[in-house]
């Protein structure tokens, strides 16, 4: 879809998606929350840090972790927690997505740049609340070098939605709010900041720092009473980028959860003023499964449909070429932004248990790439190492390795990029063949773990997360050989049950070429691009 006449924010760097659920809106009572880190500039691999003692006044050097660029040093913790991806050994789990904000607020002399945020705070809490303190306390000490972030923080009792800015070069600490997400509800975030109004008077609900007003005042930013203010709207207002590129997915999930919700159709292109709510009840208890689909989501079904749109060609690629706005005859257009893009490094379905040991109840459903073509696979918490084929160092975005699974699913994606309409099935097949098979082995591994010793029990964990890791990378390096051998030069040899159909000689049986669809050969007809055929006479 291509809208006009509205003037668009340029937002750069990260392009996340978050999405979170209650103990109560699930179906075995776990917590969830996945994230998409996207960027054209991130190599999808799994993060490792072991657990570790330091001897007192011990140093930490802090690298954005966006650029690696070193920005200082910070005390180390005497004692850290063993970290894989984004969950801990204590089942706690921080994602983000990056809401910008009013530009004049970022910190340049700051230490703690919101991934380094993330990844030190993993490592000193344990649960959510503990981690809300500690990054305060880290930006309070430190600095915050980042622009506007929104962070979903989630312990196995507990799911809290953290939005934080920092107050300009030389001023350390941040204004932030952070609310707890009902247990029987879910929520989302995408790139914009989404807490308006908060209670000032229900610490068990809501925190925040005490100079989140106060000090909007003193830059001119709000006026008005302190009931009325609004986290969002004084350091974040939208925009319609902010509504069409973010919010959007925001919505795409809530409508699937609450029919109701598709009023706000309207909203996400700028022609209706009502905000969406922070958080909405569920028609209907969800699981990490749903959790994985709704990450895949691509506007089907909806005006905003990616492969259906006509940019998408006669094969419905959802595949998009240059940046989302771009000027015609003076006037600027937008595309879509999905929640499944083609620049995603990594993305996940974290789900905390409480009912289940730490090292056990965590699971991190870890996939590289585009998470409409990848698949997730279980990394247990208690892990106490990293797959080969997701770690870090085993190729880069300059460096093609073929024993990466970053670079396994690349080649499948972007093979099937061109001729998505027929591919995708196929992807779809097995990706749905190997998750029904995890979510079958899980439990029978949950049982297991659980009635071993701790150290056991991490052991198995990890010689299960490794093996399943490189199993499935092995079986997607076959699929891509599959989809070259079914499709190549053009034609489609016929598969039945996922293996090709043969002739008594072990020929190819039913190999078609697939015609173009009527209504892109009548749009080329319209454009005089085909040669009409004409009946020639001899003389």
């Amino acid at each position: 879809m291509l809208v006009g006449a509205f003037l668009l924010a340029a937002k750069t760097g990260w392009a996340c998606t978050n999405f979170l659920a209650g103990k109560g809106a699930t179906v075995d009572g776990s917590t969830l929350v996945t994230y998409a880190a996207d960027s054209y500039s991130l190599y999808g691999a799994l993060y490792h840090y072991p657990a570790a003692t330091y001897p007192p006044g011990t140093m930490l050097d802090i690298h954005e972790w966006d650029t690696g660029e070193y920005l200082g040093q910070i005390t180390q913790a005497e004692r850290t927690y063993s970290v894989i991806g984004n969950m801990n050994e204590h089942q706690l789990c921080i994602g983000e997505t990056t809401f910008g904000g009013r530009p004049e607020l970022v910190d340049t002399t700051g230490i703690m740049d919101y991934g380094s945020l993330i990844y030190v705070t993993l490592q000193r809490a344990r649960t959510a609340r503990e981690a809300i303190r500690t990054m305060d306390a880290l930006v309070q000490e430190y600095g915050y070098y980042s622009s506007g972030e929104s962070f979903s923080i989630a312990d196995p009792d507990e799911v809290w939605i953290m939005e934080l800015i920092g107050k300009g070069p030389g001023r350390k600490g941040a204004v932030w709010v952070a609310r707890r997400l009902p247990d029987d509800c879910v929520s989302a975030h995408a790139n914009q900041a989404r807490i308006t109004t908060f209670p000032k008077d229900d610490p068990e609900n809501c925190l925040y720092s005490p100079d989140v007003i106060s000090f909007a005042r003193e830059m001119g930013y709000y006026k008005g009473k302190d009931k009325d203010f609004s986290f969002s709207d004084t350091y974040a207002p939208l925009d319609f980028g902010g509504l069409f590129w973010c919010e959007a997915r925001v919505w795409t999930f809530f409508r699937k959860l609450d029919p109701g919700m598709d009023r706000f159709a309207s909203y996400v292109v700028g022609d209706s003023r009502e905000r969406m709510p922070l958080w909405i009840k569920p028609d209907r208890k969800i699981s990490a499964q749903d959790m994985k689909g709704f990450m895949r989501d691509q506007y089907e079904g909806t005006p905003f449909d990616v492969p259906a749109n006509e940019l998408s060609g006669p094969f419905h690629t959802k595949l998009r070429f240059g940046p989302l706005s771009f000027m015609v005859d003076s006037v600027e257009y937008s595309i879509e932004r999905p929640v499944a893009t083609q620049q995603t490094g990594f993305s996940f379905v974290a789900q905390m248990r409480g009912w289940l040991p730490d090292a056990v109840g965590g699971i991190l459903w870890f996939g590289v790439d585009d998470a409409a073509t990848s698949l997730y696979v279980p990394m247990y918490c208690g892990i106490q190492d990293v797959p080969a084929c997701y770690r870090v160092g085993n190729g880069s975005l300059l460096e093609y390795s073929p024993t990466s699974a970053f670079w396994t699913y690349n080649a499948v994606a972007n093979f099937a990029y061109g001729r998505y309409e027929h591919m995708l099935p196929d992807i779809k097949r097995v990706q749905g063949e190997w998750e029904t098979y995890f979510n079958t082995l899980v439990p029978a591994v949950d049982s297991l773990a659980a009635g071993l010793p701790e150290a056991e029990a991490r052991a198995l964990l990890t010689d299960f997360s490794v093996a399943q890791a490189q199993a499935s990378t092995d079986a997607w390096k076959q699929l891509g050989e599959f989809l070259l051998v079914r499709y190549i030069d053009g034609a489609v040899k016929a598969v039945k049950d996922g293996r090709f159909v043969t002739t008594a000689t072990g020929l190819p049986k039913g190999t078609v070429r697939p015609p173009y669809p009527e209504d892109y050969l009548r749009e080329m007809v319209k454009r005089g691009q085909l040669v009409r055929v004409r009946t020639i006479g001899h003389e």
